[in-house]
């Protein structure tokens, strides 16, 4: 009956329009009132402790360090450095740009940022090589999906926090599957360019690309700051964001110069939007998954599906099927919260490692974000092609079966995630 209550009045309430967050306290708060034997006091202690959450930490800086280093120019050094790599391949610009996405996608941690970043570049130089727009676009809006797979990861962060799994474990997990997917994705772009006859770029000299890479050197430090100071011991998953932050304003006004003094304030400003909005979708999630924990609702799942012996590979289909629906609906960082809780204590029964389950669930979350109606690239792209958001859809579906097939090998092929963490930690 709590079940019941609680879902219905989830999707009621968003079925009105009610925002996510919104909809995810309120009804956690109703069915406290109607149905729990909790108080409404754990409400407010859970709401208090979420704002004390270390990891949680970590996002906020993220988002500050991607502001900078989208307003900084280092996304147009990266696509650089990409085109001087692998321009002269035939549909050379789309598998740079695929390139260039992977990585300002380890120094940002968020795909839509990924998307405007590279997106705003590489379409439309891509338009003018002679790449028809549809193309151009499908391929940004696909490979800008590695913003929340390769480390760092702002959904990575949070699932961690939600099943209190290693972030730095699961940073780890997402690097092989991370190039796993831009290689697919670059493989799919040359036979289709080979079929088009789509055009190729002239071939970079040795000093061009070593110009290319000085020139995107300090934005590419990043990563190894990032990754080389959690796994070398130097500091948390946190306190790297919050290094990542710093440095970042360091090289975008100082080192490059592409942001000024005057414009710093309005780089801020946008990124406390962004993290306010994250926060309070995070805190009223946190409140949704402590009404499932303290009626036992993931327990009464799991037993039963225990009860129906449900081998782990079945359950993992229903886990693939669940968060694909999910994810066409609701905003990553909600269905995290609000699923995680509930897959995670079947998941560990079933002897599915905790790692594994957040990198498909992060797979997963990527499909949701170019699936239609509330898939956010799709949206993004729109914005910087002007093209509708229809022509967007039919543009990024031939790449999204790629998405697909890759989900499939990350399900059942565990050890794509797991041999570089296994073997590190």
């Amino acid at each position: 009956m709590t079940t019941a209550a609680l879902f219905a009045m989830l999707f009621v309430f968003m079925l009105i329009g009610m925002p996510v967050a919104v909809a995810l306290g309120l009804s956690s708060l109703l069915t406290i009132l109607l149905f729990g034997q909790d108080s409404l006091a754990s409400l407010a202690l859970k709401l208090y402790e979420t704002s004390e959450h270390f990891t949680l930490l970590a996002i906020p800086f993220f988002i500050l360090s991607g502001a900078f280093m989208t307003t900084g120019g280092v996304a147009r050094r990266m696509i650089r450095f990409a085109i001087a790599c692998v321009g002269h391949l035939r549909g050379g610009l789309a598998i740079a740009a695929v390139l260039a996405c992977m990585l300002f996608a380890a120094v940002s941690g968020s795909s839509p940022a990924t998307v405007v970043a590279v997106g705003s570049i590489v379409i439309a130089g891509m338009v003018r090589a002679g790449y028809p727009q549809p193309f151009a676009a499908g391929v940004v809006c696909n490979a800008g999906t590695l913003g929340i797979l390769i480390p760092p990861s702002i959904v990575m962060v949070v699932y961690g926090a939600a099943t209190e799994t290693s972030v730095g474990k699961l940073f780890m997990a997402g690097v092989v599957p991370g190039i796993l997917l831009g290689l697919l994705l670059a493989g799919a772009i040359y036979f289709r360019a080979r079929m088009l006859g789509l055009p190729r770029q002239p071939k970079a000299s040795l000093g061009e690309i070593l110009e290319s890479a000085r020139d995107s050197i300090w934005g590419l430090l990043l990563i190894v700051i990032i990754l080389g100071g959690i796994y070398g011991g130097l500091f948390t998953p946190t306190e790297a964001a919050a290094v990542a932050a710093v440095y970042a304003f360091l090289i975008a006004v100082f080192v490059y110069r592409d942001l000024r003094w005057p414009q710093v304030p309005a780089v801020l400003v946008d990124a406390s939007k962004v993290t306010v909005m994250l926060m309070f979708i995070i805190a009223n999630a946190l409140l949704f998954a402590h009404v499932l924990t303290t009626e036992r609702i993931p327990q009464a799942i799991a037993e039963q599906i225990l009860a129906w012996g449900m081998p782990p590979w079945a359950f993992l289909i229903v886990v693939n099927i669940l968060l694909l629906v999910a994810g066409a609906f609701m905003e990553p960082t909600g269905i995290i919260l609000i699923l995680a809780p509930i897959l995670f204590p079947i998941a560990t029964q079933l002897g599915i490692d905790p790692v594994h389950l957040g990198i498909i669930m992060v797979v997963n979350l990527e499909i949701g974000m170019v699936t239609p109606p509330v898939g956010l690239n799709l949206f993004v792209t729109a914005g910087i092609t002007k093209m509708p958001i229809g022509a967007v859809i039919r543009a990024a579906l031939p790449w999204l079966m790629v998405l697909f097939a890759f989900l499939a090998l990350v399900t059942y092929v565990p050890q794509i995630s797991l041999a570089l963490p296994n073997m590190l930690f």
